[in-house]
């Protein structure tokens, strides 16, 4: 009987221990952590398996969030792509804005505005090529759609062909808003498809960016003057 006694008030101290247990909460997150945490899966995972291979049960479940409130926040996985791969180049293209056109306005002559145009955009490009390249998947996986623009590349196209046209004043023989976006394909094709377009042994990556200087130099030259001193 003693015994029984016994074991009836040991379940009872054990009892409300397990109870206590199970009642601890999971801490609640705020909105910001979870799109931070959904951004962040989904960006290791587009880049992982690409726009098709992506799934949104594996953005959720790596981002430890439910797919519910994966698409209550982005609707989509159009538009979670969007939000991880055209935001981030935005806010790029801004910084670089921000950063290099006020000294690029400022150089002395035309032939120093070129070349440190062509340097820093090359330096931009490389820097961001893996990003780069998520969006030339983004136009690859929905050709045919309507897609968000890039808000500050149009931006700096825009103030680099006013630039080009207060320097030509007026005597560009090609329509400067066409010509800086020639040179900016030239430029990213040169960067980010080095691998394929210059075999090993060819050139170091520095005589690469004297080329595409000096290529873009001798072009502008040709039109009206521009690169020149």
């Amino acid at each position: 009987m003693q015994k029984n006694k016994l074991s009836t008030a040991a379940a009872s101290q054990v009892a409300p221990r397990r109870r206590r247990s199970r009642t601890v909460k999971r801490t609640r997150r705020s909105r910001d952590d979870i799109l931070n945490r959904i951004v962040q899966a989904a960006r290791e995972e587009f880049k992982r398996s690409g726009f098709a291979g992506a799934t949104t049960a594996a953005i959720a479940r790596n981002a430890d969030v439910t797919e519910a409130q994966l698409f209550r926040y982005f609707g989509s996985k159009s538009n979670l792509f969007r939000e991880t791969i055209f935001k981030p180049v935005d806010q790029h293209f801004t910084h670089f804005i921000n950063q290099h056109m006020p000294e690029i306005r400022k150089a002395a002559s035309n032939a120093e505005m070129t070349d440190l145009y062509a340097t820093e955009l090359q330096r931009f490009i490389r820097e961001n090529s893996g990003i780069l390249a998520s969006l030339v998947v983004a136009q690859t996986y929905e050709s045919g759609t309507a897609q968000p623009a890039i808000d500050s590349l149009h931006t700096y196209f825009d103030r680099c062909a006013s630039l080009m046209s207060l320097r030509l004043k007026g005597r560009a023989k090609v329509d400067p808003r066409l010509t800086v976006r020639v040179v900016f394909g030239a430029v990213l094709a040169s960067v980010m498809f080095k691998d394929w377009i210059f075999p090993a042994g060819l050139a170091t990556d520095e005589e690469i960016t004297a080329a595409v200087n000096d290529f873009i130099k001798e072009g502008s030259r040709a039109n009206f003057g521009f690169g020149s001193s």
